[in-house]
């Protein structure tokens, strides 16, 4: 008599995929990344989402939210500056400012997102598609 095989383990998958948004009537706010980032972004999405256990993947998770954060910090702050011609000692010093609250920033997003369990992973990533709409 033939053995059945063992079951195997069924992947974690969302729930649902969120609709895509149509235009806010809320003012909003967006800053643009390297095509890279987005690439980036994406592939380690598709892979928390596939994941068996997503759990596995809370590092490069919370490493491209890092990345993410620190790109729009740029955008909205240090490119604004440069763009307005400040001075260099005035560059320099907001420069300064920033690796300050990145290198904050990003404690804090590395343990907030090392403590999530696979449904608040998958809703991170849910919010992340939302936001690159």
């Amino acid at each position: 008599m033939a053995k059945m095989a063992a079951p195997t383990k069924s992947r974690q998958v969302p729930k649902r995929r969120p609709k895509p948004s149509a235009p806010s009537p809320k003012p909003f706010l967006r800053f643009y990344h390297s095509e890279a980032l987005r690439e980036k972004t994406l592939s380690i999405l598709a892979r928390l989402e596939r994941a068996t256990d997503a759990t596995e993947h809370r590092d490069t998770l919370a490493q491209v939210v890092v990345e993410l954060s620190n790109s729009g910090l740029d955008y909205y702050f240090m490119k604004p500056l440069k763009d307005a011609k400040a001075g260099f000692v005035l560059q320099q010093s907001a420069k300064l400012g920033m690796a300050g609250v990145q290198q904050v920033m990003a404690t804090v997003i590395r343990q907030v997102v090392g403590r999530m369990e696979a449904p608040q992973l998958l809703s991170v990533c849910s919010s992340i598609r939302e936001f690159m709409r």
